[in-house]
């Protein structure tokens, strides 16, 4: 009897949230997954028809998929290094004892870009970036880049952005990790010696592993599919230069109304984005 209780009262609990989860995530992948499997064109809705996998060998032979999908994986290559770097370099910083009341501000400002959404972060970018009358061109001394229209500043421009918005969260998750290492541990090494590279190989780094495996593979996913701030700010332009794989598969689902070829572009990227934390996990996990 008690034992019974007890189930009731755990599925009281989280019953809700497996439902929810069911229902915002399972299922719409499974309804993709369906659709990726016929033709399914919302002008032409008297020809839905099971196509098999002729659509996911339309995606694959076509050009225009692997050209987005090498601009997204360029702008990973990119922003992720860089937030790396740039937020391990903040935590280690932050880390260091003393300062406590500078350390706590600059841990609370941390979270302002995080805090940001994309859509706004992107319309702020179009402000900044005008090139009349943006603060960016202002401060480089009354220049007149064209930030937006032109391809090689339009990617630079989202590079900067992304890294500007997401370095806060990997240093916060680093700090973190820094936190878990042994106080006396990392005394004794301050001692041994001042290379602040062997204490970060070799003492630190075991402690950072399981944050910057949740890291990668959280910022590669978000990357992957990266949308509201890029359709915001350069609408995939100049032409096609900032036209990432997120970007395509809204234009080929919701403009070209072809949903039937955006679900399998959307499946694709999504075996991708999972062969990609798998690779992660095995990598980082190896030694440990």
């Amino acid at each position: 009897m008690r034992g019974r209780t007890s189930r009731k009262t755990i599925f009281a609990f989280i019953g809700p949230s497996v439902i929810a989860l069911a229902l915002i995530g399972i299922a719409p992948l499974i309804y993709a997954a369906w659709t990726s499997l016929h033709f399914f064109n919302l002008t032409r809705m008297r020809q839905f028809r099971f196509v098999g996998l002729d659509n996911y060998q339309t995606v694959l032979t076509d050009g225009a998929f692997w050209q987005a999908m090498g601009r997204t994986f360029f702008l990973l290559g990119t922003s992720l290094p860089l937030q790396l770097a740039l937020g391990l370099g903040i935590a280690l910083v932050l880390h260091q004892p003393g300062l406590t009341l500078v350390k706590t501000l600059c841990r609370l400002s941390l979270v302002l870009p995080m805090a940001t959404t994309y859509a706004v972060v992107g319309l702020l970018g179009q402000v900044m970036f005008n090139q009349r009358f943006g603060v960016v061109n202002q401060l480089m001394g009354g220049a007149n880049i064209n930030w937006i229209g032109d391809p090689t500043n339009a990617f630079v421009m989202i590079i900067f952005w992304d890294v500007w918005q997401w370095t806060p969260f990997v240093a916060l998750v680093l700090l973190a990790g820094l936190t878990m290492v042994p106080g006396e541990v990392e005394e004794a090494a301050r001692l041994e010696t001042k290379n602040w590279w062997t204490i970060l190989r070799y003492v630190q780094l075991p402690f950072l592993v399981p944050g910057l495996v949740a890291v990668l593979i959280l910022r590669t996913a978000d990357t992957l599919k990266l949308f509201d701030m890029v359709f915001t700010l350069t609408r995939g332009g100049p032409g096609a230069s900032t036209e990432f794989i997120s970007l395509m598969i809204q234009r080929v689902g919701f403009r070209a109304f072809d949903q039937g070829l955006a679900s399998a572009q959307a499946i694709i990227l999504l075996a991708i984005t999972i062969v990609l934390a798998r690779i992660y996990i095995r990598v980082f996990y190896k030694e440990v």
